[in-house]
């Protein structure tokens, strides 16, 4: 029977983990545990404590010993889903979420991950669908938004990513990761000014997340007018279906093959003179400040 006391303590590192005080949250539950050795929810506690420190290994071995004590213990299952997803283990992540959504089908979380994996594999509508799913539970998310921003993007479907981005940044908090998403849609419908703005700020609040500096650096590239005049045909195919875009490479090939082979090579040379120009202007960048 769980005690004040024992709630008391849990509670404490629940707020620790508000806070971002991980470590002292851990040293907190690692106290529990000597108070409650066979508890499920303590166990599956130092896994998400874990799983926040990016110790994913650490993270999963804590929920699978929660999960043998109670396997249906959710949070464990949340720490199971999330470790297999960073660790890009699509098969064990795909067992993992469908169980884990038999447990707690409400988990919005659980769609979002699930259509970031379907954007990997270009499997869009299978995206779209599951981030509808994850707005039908939690309406007006951001970062949710974002996504499917990016995914309309993808689908060429600019209109509607634009539609949705304007949402999203109604309701943004200054959040990296909304940023980020809306940086992605704003470069796949062939805008890379607003790219920039937007993984400027994505880079601000996490100047050191490499994926988001290499975002930015892509999107001063697009910018850069040599780089501009090289892909200004591109804007066209942007808005062409897939097949479409097939049949034009194929005409091309047929008929203009010489003036593809000119393009691709000015589009190489201008690809990296454009590259290291913006490493140049970037100053301080060793210091991963923008």
């Amino acid at each position: 029977m769980e005690t004040i006391q024992d709630y008391s303590a849990y509670a404490k590192v629940q707020q620790l983990i508000e806070w971002r005080r991980y470590k002292e949250a851990l040293k907190e539950a690692q106290q529990l545990i000597k108070q409650e050795p066979e508890d499920p929810d303590v166990f599956a506690l130092i896994a998400n404590i874990y799983l926040l420190m990016d110790e994913n290994d650490k993270a999963l071995h804590w929920s699978n010993e929660a999960l043998r004590r109670e396997p249906e213990q959710r949070l464990a299952w949340y720490v199971r889903v999330c470790v297999y997803y960073a660790a890009d283990k699509d098969r064990a992540f795909d067992e993992a979420v469908q169980e884990a959504l038999r447990i707690d089908p409400y988990e919005s979380h659980y769609y979002y991950l699930q259509a970031n994996m379907f954007n990997k594999k270009g499997k869009l509508k299978q995206a779209k669908a599951a981030l509808l799913q994850a707005l039908e539970i939690h309406p007006e998310v951001p970062l949710y938004l974002a996504v499917l921003s990016y995914t309309e993007a993808l689908l060429i479907h600019f209109e509607e990513s634009v539609r949705l981005e304007r949402i999203a940044l109604e309701h943004n908090m200054e959040s990296s990761e909304v940023y980020f998403f809306l940086g992605l849609a704003a470069g796949q419908r062939g805008d890379y000014k607003l790219k920039e703005t937007y993984m400027r700020n994505a880079v601000r609040l996490e100047p050191d997340n490499k994926q988001y500096q290499e975002e930015f650096l892509d999107a001063l590239q697009h910018n850069e007018l040599l780089f501009k005049i090289i892909l200004w045909p591109v804007k066209f195919l942007r808005k062409l279906k897939h097949w479409q875009v097939l049949i034009a490479w194929i005409v091309a090939m047929l008929f203009l093959r010489p003036l593809l082979i000119l393009f691709i090579v000015l589009y190489v040379l201008s690809y990296w003179v454009t590259k290291a120009t913006v490493h140049v202007k970037v100053f301080g960048w060793g210091r991963r400040r923008v």
